[in-house]
């Protein structure tokens, strides 16, 4: 017969509490975030006005799909807060290539393209790279795949 001090017993019924308990699978969030930040505090309106990653303020920032959203001006602020789906970039701003590959990844502001109107967002420069030698195809991909990945 198999016998246990305190302490083994102890670590045996831990261990096997763990064990039987359910295993919960949490949901990616809808927006990727660093720092509470979407896009890491990049003003998303400034990709389409001034056609660059321009820096975001914390006197202007916005509430939008359980993120805060920051912008370098009121006026692109109130831009974003009247129709947030037309600046916010594609797939939450998580790596528009990773999402055609069925993941997620985190972005850089630096690594931005706008296509047909809309933003998206990459890893990294060489990422970036792979992604527009293929670039209609990853979207459809991406499309595919979205909102599935965060699951």
């Amino acid at each position: 017969m198999l016998s246990l001090n305190r302490r083994q017993a102890l670590a045996l019924t831990a261990g096997a509490a763990v064990a039987l308990a359910p295993t919960v699978a949490l949901a990616k969030k809808p927006v990727y975030t660093s720092w509470g930040k979407a896009i890491r505090g990049y003003d998303p309106v400034a990709y389409f006005k001034q056609r660059k990653p321009v820096k975001g303020n914390a006197k202007f920032t916005h509430e939008y799909k359980g993120a805060t959203w920051y912008f370098s001006s009121a006026e692109n602020r109130d831009l974003f807060a009247s129709a947030p789906s037309s600046y916010a970039p594609q797939y939450g701003g998580y790596c528009a290539y990773a999402v055609s590959k069925g993941s997620t990844a985190s972005t850089i502001p630096q690594a931005w393209d706008i296509v047909n109107g809309k933003l998206y967002l990459n890893y990294s420069k060489s990422i970036q790279k792979t992604w527009k030698k293929k670039q209609s195809s990853y979207i459809q991909k991406a499309n595919s795949n979205w909102p599935g990945v965060l699951n």
